[in-house]
């Protein structure tokens, strides 16, 4: 599942429809433009807090999955523990894989 996760992220990096680090993915949710948020599990405790309370407050899912580098990897990046998607087809998908099934497409 966590593969298929990665891959998904890598095609909405691709599409433009990814925002990472801390900065601009916390001007992206005031903006409200992100959809879903994606914490490495390596990300400090209070970096976990601060996202879970901007998950709550704007009403978006968040999940916490894999390393930083994993994360990293999947969007061509380095060093980057934060993720937002702004497409709700790819955040739809992700959560079909979570919950068991198959992604669209």
């Amino acid at each position: 599942m966590k593969n298929k996760i990665l891959n998904l992220l890598g095609l909405a990096e691709r599409a433009g429809n990814v925002v990472y680090g801390n900065n601009a993915c916390e001007s992206a949710l005031k903006m409200n433009k992100i959809k879903m948020l994606i914490i490495s599990e390596e990300a400090s405790d209070k970096t976990k807090k601060n996202y879970k309370f901007y998950a709550e407050r704007y009403n978006i899912p968040i999940i916490f999955l894999g390393t930083i580098d994993e994360l990293s990897k999947a969007i061509g990046q380095k060093n980057k523990a934060i993720i937002g998607i702004k497409d709700i087809n790819i955040v739809k998908g992700i959560q079909k894989l979570i919950i068991g099934g198959e992604a669209i497409g």
